[in-house]
């Protein structure tokens, strides 16, 4: 009998569980690190949400089966959220549909749309349920390079050309995780002329879309006359409100693809818990002073990060959006690769990051650090960074000498 499962078998070993395995040992052994490795917020729920939540799960008929489209009211808190941010007009009955997040609700898109042997766009580097969703429904991915937008547009052209069976779909991410660039809306206008010249289904994620830091606020792919035609867009409560551990994210857009993916899960899973979803409801139509603030917490801790850092040495170029800085490995260690530098930065200087390759080989001379941290722990990151680099543990000159004989 085969032990390899065919699907289990198209994953690549996880490139983050190396470094959080070693970041488990190390605080097994007492040791304090510093944790910039996982977009999980550490700002608390608002609480009136929290309280929603709670007056609602004392209701006992919330306690039953609910409904895996999402209930009607957050549907329509989920349209009037698009409405009010970005002037579009969704059905709440036929273009939004609420998922287990938006990771969930992207996965199980890919298993909807997919058939054995399609060919996805996916930009590189790029959050990895962007392809692996599409790998597991039996997809084969083709990755453009997505240093700039420019160069995806570009590449998106070249991979449509020589791409064998033709795309059917293509995935496109701003405010990106990780690399935090954003785009304006002449740039998604290109991609759905596109997309509609060449046939294919957009996938957008815009789960960073409230997390921004200068006068104008990312858009929306929606907002392009005609979009709905071909896209579908997911959103996530996960971050704007400090929500991640209550699984809610929305699609929203194309009828088509809503359908299918309600579909599917409705043969999956009957939705979140019922208070949850009405806390959430209450989220996106209660007062939105809460996004602001922690808006704010973000851009000091980028501010504080940025500065710091140079200061030890390390230009980070800060991010004009999402809650990660995209930050270029320092020169001397850039031939380690992100994996290797992300090893030594955690046992040298406690600082854990995500290593670049983990979202596609395009970023291996990256790493993410995400702005989960207060701002003292962010100084005291900047000052065990600047003793690392200062005193490198290993022969730097050794390691140029031998790629460039390489």
């Amino acid at each position: 009998m085969n032990s390899e499962f065919l699907r289990i078998k198209r994953l690549p070993p996880y490139v983050f569980e190396e470094v959080n395995r070693l970041k488990a040992k190390a605080r097994a052994a007492g040791e304090d690190i510093i944790d910039f490795g996982m977009g999980n917020p550490d700002m608390p729920t608002p609480k009136h949400i929290v309280d929603k939540l709670v007056e609602t799960v004392a209701n006992p008929r919330t306690n039953r089966y609910s409904s895996s489209r999402g209930i009607p009211g957050l549907r329509k808190a989920m349209a009037a959220y698009y409405d009010r941010r970005f002037g579009v007009k969704i059905d709440p009955d036929r273009e939004v549909i609420a998922t287990l997040g938006s990771k969930e609700g992207f996965a199980n898109l890919a298993q909807a749309m997919t058939a054995p042997g399609d060919t996805i766009l996916v930009p590189n580097p790029s959050y990895p349920i962007h392809a692996f969703g599409f790998i597991l429904a039996g997809a084969s991915i083709r990755h453009v390079e997505a240093s700039s937008p420019e160069q995806f547009l570009r590449g998106m052209e070249r991979a449509v050309r020589h791409a064998v069976p033709p795309p059917t779909a293509v995935v496109v991410s701003y405010p990106s995780n990780p690399t935090a660039q954003v785009v304006g809306l002449d740039f998604y206008a290109d991609v759905v002329k596109f997309a509609k010249a060449k046939g294919l289904w957009v996938l957008s994620d815009l789960a960073y879309a409230e997390i921004y830091f200068g006068d104008t606020p990312p858009p929306s792919m929606l907002q392009v006359p005609g979009a709905k035609d071909v896209v579908v867009e997911f959103n996530s409560l996960s971050k704007t409100y400090a929500m991640p551990g209550w699984r809610m994210g929305f699609a929203a857009g194309n009828d088509r693809l809503i359908h299918a993916l309600g579909r599917i899960k409705s043969y999956l899973d009957y939705g979140a818990f019922t208070p949850i979803q009405v806390a959430a409801a209450t989220a996106l139509n209660g007062p939105q002073d809460c996004v602001d603030e922690m808006r704010a917490i973000y851009r000091s801790r980028r501010d504080v990060l940025v500065d710091g850092f140079a200061r030890a040495g390390w230009d980070v170029p800060p991010p004009e959006a999402s809650m990660f800085a995209w930050a270029p490995i320092p020169e001397p260690f850039r031939p380690l690769g992100s994996l290797e530098f992300s090893k030594l930065l955690l046992e040298h200087a406690k600082v854990a990051v995500a290593p670049g390759v983990g979202f596609g080989e395009y970023g291996d001379t990256h790493v993410r650090i995400a702005l989960v941290e207060n701002e003292h722990r962010i100084r005291q990151a900047a000052r065990n960074v600047r003793k690392f680099l200062s005193s490198p543990p290993i022969d730097l000159s050794a390691i140029q000498n031998r790629t460039a004989a390489q």
